[in-house]
């Protein structure tokens, strides 16, 4: 009887083993359970709103099931090897995002915010078959991402705002942005409101400068090229200096109507500022001068407006793909 006890204490205690040894190997294969997933998300939330993952990171709590959470997840390259301008700026926008909703009443266990940078997990790149970067995604809790998942930055930008429509048209979940404050701008707007102050105090026995039309003039032509040759833009994108262009040499112009470099925005506002100059030399030919000048100024005004304007019309015929219309160059 005692011999018969232990032989079934001996079996019970190797089906145990086995039990134990099998689950162990089911959870191998099969990876963390769903608990074990979001409470590891939880707890690396709690030290880092934004979270950073590799390729295995990647597969196990944004591609492997179950999950019954949704991931925002921004794929980039921050290293300066990648030359990704832009990639730093909309990580600053994005992590605002991030930290926004983590510190919002609205934050909960099922929307968590994540970031792969290609350096850490190109396997994720070749695996969604990406070649470009920024790029934002909704992994949503049940199904494969569709195509209004994946943000068009060219359309809508990159802004904080803009990602949490992004989040709210996706997930129903309103984030409430919180930027931290930045005192630049009111520094700088101090500084030069000091300068001029003081300038105007030295000037105070004559200021008869600040009657002068063609100062003014100048000003607001000035205003004008800037604005209108991209500087806003270059502001909040954030884009190069310059690129490599396909030949392997420097291209100082961008080649898609979507893009914009730092140099093309000089150019643009030197394109312009000759037309201009040439405008006004043409007016100014029309009133009486002496010495023949005011064919000088005609001629000279000509050549500007036309050889300038043909210049602007192959940059933007260039970047315009299929644009049929050229002047002097193509």
């Amino acid at each position: 009887m005692r011999l018969l006890h232990k032989t079934l204490l001996s079996g019970l205690l190797v089906v145990a083993i086995f039990a134990i040894y099998a689950a162990a190997q089911t959870k191998s294969k099969t990876g963390l359970s769903l608990s074990e997933k979001v409470q590891n998300l939880v707890d690396l939330n709690a030290k880092k709103p934004l979270l950073r993952f590799n390729g295995p990171k990647f597969r196990e709590y944004v591609k492997s099931a179950p999950r019954n959470y949704s991931m925002i997840v921004m794929l980039t390259a921050l290293a300066p090897s990648r030359q990704c301008q832009i990639c730093r700026h909309a990580h600053d926008e994005f992590a605002i995002v991030a930290n926004s909703y983590r510190f919002s009443s609205t934050y909960s266990n099922k929307l968590f915010f994540a970031m792969v940078d290609f350096d850490d997990g190109s396997e994720v790149f070749q695996l969604l078959r990406l070649n470009t970067a920024p790029v934002f995604m909704h992994f949503p809790a049940k199904g494969k991402p569709k195509g209004a998942d994946t943000m068009d930055i060219h359309r809508v930008g990159f802004a904080a705002d803009s990602i949490a429509k992004f989040v709210a048209e996706r997930t129903d979940i309103t984030i409430r942005i919180f930027r931290p404050p930045n005192y630049s701008g009111t520094v700088a707007m101090i500084t030069l409101v000091a300068l001029v102050g003081s300038f105007l105090y030295i000037r105070r026995n004559n200021l008869e400068f600040l009657y002068n039309k063609n100062l003014w003039g100048a000003i607001a032509v000035f205003f004008c090229f800037a604005m209108i040759s991209g500087q806003m833009w270059n502001h909040i994108r954030g884009p190069p200096l310059v690129h490599k262009s396909q030949n392997g040499g420097v291209a100082y112009i961008h080649g898609s109507s979507q893009g914009q470099l730092v140099v093309e925005t000089y150019i643009v506002m030197f394109l312009n500022a000759m037309i201009v100059l040439g405008i006004i030399l043409l007016i100014e030919s029309g009133t009486p001068k002496v010495h023949n000048k005011n064919k000088m100024m005609a001629m000279t005004g000509l050549v500007l407006v036309t050889v300038f304007f043909s210049f602007l019309l192959s940059v933007f015929r260039s970047k315009a793909q299929g644009y049929p219309y050229s002047f002097l160059f193509k």
